[in-house]
């Protein structure tokens, strides 16, 4: 029974890394409809900059509100500069160009910060409590992620804003003739998105040695929880990374530590067989 609950504890604190990138993936394709598989680079070098700052000041708030700054002005720099140029053409180009933002910014955050791995210090105590293997940091970290979803949640659903940037990306034509300045609200769904990836990010590295590469597993597992729930529901995002994270868990502790990533396939084939759209998606398929 001890192993159980220590097990479970550790998986809803794994879970909640998966789901804290999964959110960041979700925000950009409700946003803009594109997959962004540049978001887990850019979100470490937002973590990178919160490092620096944390190292200079020692204030661990600081370096968290430089990297949420920092992230918004590169999501929107990408997509101004990089994505924009080819949102025209086929939708593939788009997806691509993705690819390279992240092998560029891997690059460029080893040549500003090193390759080697540095200790990213955590925002609460690391020390766990007696009776149960979770520490003040994880409660942040678990606690900070239910906040960023109830925050997407109330913007998307309830503010003009959400809707604005729901409509520029569902309808763009239709939405210029309601007086939605398309351009504008995609350029801020790039901007929200880096900001919370940046947020994502730090809470990930919070506690834990980091690199340029610091984030590539969680990337993958992310994107996989993100599906898993539906592309297009943020709830669905949390859900899908606390199964990962529990079913990884379980998987390490009862079967093989070298079978969670092919568990975590496994759920996968099976959730697109039964609803190809994800479990939480809100509709199956949309057509142009």
């Amino acid at each position: 029974m001890e192993q159980f609950v220590t097990l479970t504890v550790n998986g809803v604190i794994l879970g909640s890394v998966f789901a804290a990138f999964a959110l960041t993936l979700v925000l950009i394709f409700r946003a803009t409809r594109i997959i962004n598989f540049g978001q887990g680079a850019m979100a470490m070098f937002s973590g990178f900059l919160a490092l620096r700052t944390i190292e200079a000041t020692g204030s661990w708030w600081l370096g968290l509100l430089v990297a949420i700054v920092s992230g918004f002005v590169i999501g929107a720099l990408v997509e101004r500069v990089i994505v924009r140029p080819v949102e025209s053409g086929p939708e593939i180009n788009a997806v691509i160009v993705t690819l390279g933002v992240f092998v560029g910014f891997v690059a460029l955050a080893g040549i500003l910060f090193g390759n080697q791995f540095r200790g990213f210090p955590g925002a609460f105590s690391l020390q766990g409590f007696d009776l149960v293997a979770i520490t003040p940091n994880d409660l942040f970290k678990l606690g900070a992620v239910v906040v960023a979803l109830l925050v997407l949640v109330v913007l998307f659903q309830l503010t003009s804003l959400g809707l604005q940037m729901r409509a520029a990306a569902f309808g763009q034509e239709v939405a210029r003739l309601l007086g939605v300045r398309v351009s504008n609200m995609l350029t801020l769904g790039w901007a929200l998105a880096g900001a919370f990836g940046a947020l994502a990010g730090v809470l990930i590295a919070s506690g834990s040695p980091i690199s340029p590469n610091y984030m590539d597993a969680v990337v993958v597992f992310g994107f996989v929880a993100a599906v898993l729930g539906g592309l297009d529901s943020f709830v669905g995002a949390v859900v899908g990374g606390l199964v990962l994270g529990l079913t990884s868990t379980y998987v390490s502790g009862y079967v093989s530590s070298a079978l969670p990533t092919l568990a975590a396939l496994a759920i996968l084939v099976v959730v697109l067989l039964v609803r190809p759209g994800g479990l939480f998606s809100s509709s199956v398929a949309r057509k142009v």
